[in-house]
């Protein structure tokens, strides 16, 4: 039997198994059941039973946190009802509701909900159909947030904001607790950045100490990603993500929650992500501080977040607490600024190693060509560059291999079933000839994991997203008329013609079926990974006619 031929195939059926595993995983799991909110641990450990953290061992009501320490608290002197406050700034649109001063709804108007709509991408919402937003606020004992009749209504100067130019864009959230304790809570936007400054000033006018613990949380239902391609393929990770010293990046999955309970940590430092397709949103807590990470679940939503160490405002005195919020792409640049190891989020798996640099080439050579199309066909080149001598060896082999085919041939016919003897004539043919029967499958074995990794890379880079080239108008879906599949295809059928076939009927049968195979496999690929195995075939095929004219003129010289 041709050993080169079963490696191939043993290689290109392992891969093809590993692509139903994680089709299977993508999509045959379906959420558990809800555990009931009453057995759902919180952060202390006390049982909570509502969407805001506890800090301590009492027992909280609806969604209002309840520490061991805390009295019996007056209700909240509420002079007016909560409003949304609109924020407008070129990189995001974000609602804000007065009651907690949560961000409700953030829209990314540079990047569009789909390929042809004119809406800007909706990252947060509060809908009947979906819940995914961003809660923040001081509990403990003194915590308003942690008011038995609710969270604080906080009032604003306007209920419109609007970035202009360069400026950095500050909106005031005010409130004063029944005791005297002035607590404003600002959001910062700076120009051109998608990391939202939240902090809280405190100005204890009351008689007493004012202690209270911050939190932020991410809240989101286990509804699907809406940037997840429904059709076959691997799928990037949707779930909470922690950054701890004692793991730089650790996934949290839903399913981790419903299966193995709730995850708890604390760490110096961090941050807590809830991360899907494209896009990231991630509470950066200010350094210098142990702070407590975790999830829970209520209802039907995964809440992933942290809580801090208490604060202590003396009386007559002030001090501020505040943490940074990133809402937006994944973007590497602006997440590096934004947290260490925050870029870990674009998910590149096992094979990271490999595509990471093939990510900063990629984006290296679109600065340059300026084309997302022309930056993938430019790495195709490099990358055939670099395995070129590999190539070279490869073909020069099966060449050798297509030179002798009908001495295989004749040889099968001579011993007919006899493949112990098959085998021996077969090496010394191979021994004599210098031909290496394994050199064809090299080039093959070697292109599988660059091929792998620049699919991650071409699946989880936003740059891609809705990025044009020639008819294509997103370089991240498949095409839309499949015309780079069966070029695929055609182009890898043409490939088979120039190597020798292999002399056992069976496996050039399977071999035949090859190129219809990834035809297959490559109708619901991106069509920038397609494109990527378009070009790579055109230069095998042309490296390979070369060197099979180049051992043919070398034969004819020798005669």
């Amino acid at each position: 039997m041709d050993v080169k031929r079963v490696i191939l195939i043993a290689a290109l059926s392992l891969i093809s198994y590993m692509l139903i595993l994680q089709w299977n995983e993508d999509y045959g799991q379906k959420p558990t059941a809800e555990a009931p909110v009453a057995s759902v641990s919180a952060y202390g450990s006390k049982t909570a039973t509502g969407d805001l953290p506890a800090t301590g061992t009492a027992q909280a009501t609806a969604d209002i946190p309840a520490t061991s320490d805390s009295a019996e608290q007056p209700a909240a002197a509420q002079t007016s009802s909560a409003q949304i406050i609109t924020v407008t700034t070129p990189v995001q649109d974000v609602l804000i509701d007065t009651k907690g001063g949560d961000i409700i709804q953030l829209a990314l108007p540079e990047q569009k909900a789909s390929l042809n709509s004119d809406q800007p991408f909706l990252l947060l919402e509060q809908t009947p159909n979906r819940t995914y937003v961003s809660q923040s606020g001081l509990v403990g004992r003194d915590g308003p947030d942690a008011n038995k009749d609710g969270r604080p209504v906080y009032t604003a100067d306007q209920t419109s904001y609007t970035q202009e130019g360069d400026q950095t864009l500050f909106v005031d959230l005010k409130y004063t607790t029944p005791e005297g304790v002035q607590i404003t809570k600002r959001f910062t936007f700076t120009e051109g950045v998608h990391n939202i400054g939240v902090e809280y000033l405190i100005n204890n006018q009351s008689n007493a100490e004012f202690k209270a613990n911050l939190f932020g949380q991410i809240k989101r239902d286990n509804s699907e990603d809406p940037n997840g391609s429904p059709d076959m393929g691997m799928q990037s990770y949707l779930g909470p993500v922690f950054s701890t010293t004692e793991n730089s990046y650790q996934k949290y999955s839903f399913g981790d929650i419903d299966d193995d309970g709730n995850f708890k940590q604390t760490s110096e430092d961090g941050w807590v992500a809830m991360v899907q397709h494209y896009f990231v949103t991630s509470w950066i807590p200010a350094p210098g501080a142990e702070y407590t990470y975790s999830t829970r679940k209520i209802n039907n939503n995964y809440i992933a977040g942290f809580i801090s160490p208490e604060l202590t405002v003396a009386p007559g005195s002030e001090a501020s607490v505040g943490a940074h919020f990133y809402a937006g792409p994944k973007n590497v640049d602006e997440m590096e600024a934004a947290a260490p190891k925050l870029d870990k989020t674009i998910d590149f798996g096992i094979l990271w190693w490999i595509a990471s640099p093939l990510y900063m080439l990629l984006k290296a050579l679109h600065g340059f060509l300026g084309n997302w199309g022309l930056a993938i066909i430019g790495i195709t080149l490099i990358v055939k560059a670099v395995l070129f001598p590999l190539n070279a060896k490869a073909f020069k082999s099966m060449a050798k291999m297509r030179k002798f085919a009908p001495e295989m041939k004749r040889m099968k016919e001579m011993y007919g079933d006899d493949r112990q003897k098959m085998s021996q004539a077969m090496m010394q043919l191979y021994k004599k000839e210098k031909i290496n029967p394994l050199g064809g499958c090299l080039p093959m074995v070697a292109q599988m994991p660059i091929f792998i990794a620049l699919y991650w890379v071409l699946a989880e880079s936003v740059e891609l997203r809705h990025a044009e080239f020639l008819y294509l108008a997103d370089l991240s879906a498949k095409d839309p008329y499949f015309i780079l599949p069966i070029i695929m295809g055609a182009s890898m059928f043409i490939q088979q013609t120039l190597n020798p076939a292999p002399p056992d009927p069976m496996q050039a049968k399977v071999m035949k079926m090859l190129p219809i195979l990834f035809t297959f496999f490559f109708l619901w690929f991106p069509a920038g990974l397609t494109l990527y195995w378009v070009v790579n075939n055109i230069l095998s095929i042309a490296q390979q006619y070369v060197i099979n004219k180049q051992i043919e003129a070398g034969d004819s010289k020798a005669s």
